[in-house]
């Protein structure tokens, strides 16, 4: 039986400790390989990439090895989703028209093999603090982005991977909150009460792996990252693991 493939894969290195860009990069690539020979469909559960904008003719620079294997899957008939997160949010239809990827911008409810998915890149469910809310209204502004698109590259692009890393080496949240506090977890168990037929949350975003029973047919998954852990969830239409890739 073909498998269902999801991940979540932040791109980026955030201290020495950690893979630089581009063995990350070569890293997953040969994961995509291990994984097409029976990949029925991939899910990548957004924070790609550590920053992406798309101006009217212009992309980041990088990436080519990851997008030309996401092209060659696409081009096998292999379904490739795309869930934006919280540092790829501003995508428009470059990965649509030149890699063939299925491009989320909401969460996704999808049946697979029988079983119900609910499945999000995880950034603003459950997290109901004011500062998060003005900061995702700025960035999922019209008018913000606009006016961020006036301005050269040369200016943006620094600013925006200075941002970024800046915020993840000064980010002191702890591993795991708990599971009366992780906002995922409480999330998943109030849309439970809403739709009690789900039978996997599957998320990205809070860099941990976490497999968590919530009823006797319900489970959330987070599925870690590949910054640490490099892992990813397999589902076979009987079973579904969060596995780690060694090579």
């Amino acid at each position: 039986m073909v498998k269902q493939q999801m991940m979540t894969l932040p791109s980026v290195k955030i201290k020495d400790s950690y893979f630089p860009q581009h063995e990350v990069e070569r890293k997953l690539c040969r994961w995509l390989d291990m994984v097409k020979e029976d990949a029925q469909t991939i899910f990548l559960l957004g924070d790609i990439f550590d920053y992406w904008f798309e101006y009217r003719n212009v992309v980041p620079r990088g990436f080519v090895r990851f997008l030309g294997k996401v092209a060659e899957l696409t081009d096998m008939g292999i379904e490739v989703h795309f869930f934006i997160g919280n540092h790829d949010i501003w995508v428009t239809d470059y990965l649509q028209k030149e890699c063939g990827m299925i491009v989320h911008t909401q969460p996704l409810v999808r049946e697979i093999y029988g079983k119900k998915f609910f499945l999000a890149h995880g950034d603003g469910l459950g997290d109901d603090s004011l500062s998060f809310k003005v900061l995702r209204a700025v960035f999922h502004n019209k008018i913000c982005r606009v006016a961020y698109a006036a301005i050269h590259p040369r200016w943006t692009v620094g600013f925006a991977q200075w941002w970024s890393n800046h915020n993840r080496e000064n980010d002191e949240m702890p591993d795991y909150f708990g599971e009366d506090k992780e906002h995922l977890v409480l999330y998943a168990k109030k849309h439970l009460g809403l739709a009690p037929n789900i039978n996997f949350f599957v998320f990205g975003h809070r860099h941990i792996m976490l497999d968590l029973m919530l009823s006797a047919s319900s489970r959330i998954v987070i599925l870690g990252d590949w910054i640490k852990f490099f892992s990813y969830g397999v589902y076979d239409g009987d079973n579904f693991s969060l596995e780690v890739f060694e090579d």
